[in-house]
């Protein structure tokens, strides 16, 4: 469904829900990381593209300093909350915290807000790690930026709010790759995107390939699971290295410095720095159109992910080899997203990505018996008015 489409649908509801026209409809994208996993949050690097699946808000200023939220696709829910008192966690409405989460941030940063109705919809597949909830945290900064004119809030401070939004509220410790591409994305491009500096490189997409994302349909969850781990084990390497984060390591000082080092510890941070310098190399290839170094690349990227990082299943494995087998090297296949299941995405030519669906679609069940879902994507914009 496009942004327009999802538009049209939120401002029905708008209309049916609190009785009169939305101000502003905005979005903000889902994305997909093409190279670069988990060395967000240890200040690396990541080439994501933002795609044209996404969360759509209708929003309405109120005289008072109530927040209303209707959300379609959770059983139209409605949560509603105070701006003059804490807002506070619900456990019964899990969505909800990243609407919360935002809008305490918001004001913590000291941005003055006013009451608000919203009507929440989107398309962005939700526990696939294409960044559903960080397309929520940035679609409703965007939706308060606009209907109380933030003007000085920029997109990559908004990305910051959210991420920060998505660590304390919601407890879940992302890096900022999520919020970043959502908020600041291009279209037909990649972003080389510097995560310390926030700094971000388009890179245009060449023409010929396409973006295939498939969804295992193994479920994944981050709040509480491995991922926390992940960082835990890679702040306790950069520790040892006495540096603010790996991204301050070089493959030589990660070899001389293993002793005394946890093992397990070491294959961790060994991902991290092999992986920073392979979306340096990917985003080269990319600009410079060298489809056989990229899928080298990402082919390196999908083994460092599952032998060194642990973070693949049996199932996504499958999906990569599935896809490989068919591509070879008109393109490349990985891993995308936090692990434990999810996605893998493909850059290759539309023939290919048609075959290699079609292959999936024959060969692929998930444990519990689910085929796989297909879908070609494009390198959307970041969030903004509809």
């Amino acid at each position: 469904m496009s942004s327009n489409e999802l538009a049209q649908k939120a401002q029905r509801a708008f209309e049916a829900a609190f009785a009169g026209r939305p101000d502003v409809v905005v979005q903000a994208p889902g994305r997909v990381n093409l190279i670069g996993e988990h060395t967000d949050y240890n200040d690396g690097f990541v080439l994501p593209c933002a795609i044209n699946f996404s969360t759509v808000v209708a929003a309405r200023r109120r005289a008072d300093r109530q927040v209303r939220v209707l959300a379609l696709d959770q059983g139209e829910a409605i949560d509603e909350f105070s701006l003059d008192e804490a807002i506070s966690h619900r456990s019964d409405l899990p969505w909800a915290n990243y609407v919360r989460g935002m809008v305490s941030m918001l004001q913590a940063d000291g941005w003055r807000l006013g009451g608000a109705d919203l009507v929440v919809t989107g398309d962005v597949p939700q526990g696939a790690g294409l960044s559903s909830s960080a397309s929520l945290e940035v679609v409703v900064g965007q939706a308060f930026k606009q209907l109380h004119d933030l003007a000085g809030l920029s997109p990559a401070h908004l990305a910051r709010l959210a991420q920060k939004a998505e660590n304390d509220f919601v407890g879940c410790h992302c890096g900022i790759m999520d919020q970043l591409i959502s908020a600041c994305g291009v279209a037909g491009h990649a972003l080389l995107l510097d995560c310390r500096s926030l700094q971000t490189l388009p890179v245009p997409l060449p023409e010929g390939l396409v973006v295939l994302i498939v969804n295992s349909n193994v479920q994944r969850g981050l709040v509480g699971s491995e991922y926390n781990l992940r960082r835990q084990q890679c702040e306790t390497a950069a520790r040892h290295f006495g540096v603010k984060a790996l991204r301050d390591v070089s493959m030589a000082q990660l070899q001389a410095g293993a002793a005394g080092l946890d093992a397990t510890v070491w294959q961790r941070a060994r991902h991290i720095v092999s992986e920073n310098e392979r979306t340096l190399a990917a985003a080269e290839a990319l600009a410079s159109g060298d489809v056989a170094a990229l899928g080298r690349l990402m082919a390196a990227s999908h083994a460092s992910m599952r032998d060194d990082f642990a973070i693949t299943v049996p199932a996504i494995d499958e999906l990569v080899d599935i896809i490989k087998e068919v591509i070879g090297e008109q393109g490349g296949v990985r891993m995308t997203g936090g692990g434990f299941g999810g996605c893998v995405v493909a850059l290759t030519s539309p023939a290919l990505a048609t075959r290699a669906s079609q292959a999936v679609a024959l060969r692929y069940r998930s444990p519990q018996g689910l085929p796989a879902t297909s879908f070609l994507c494009q390198a959307a914009a970041g969030a903004g008015v509809v």
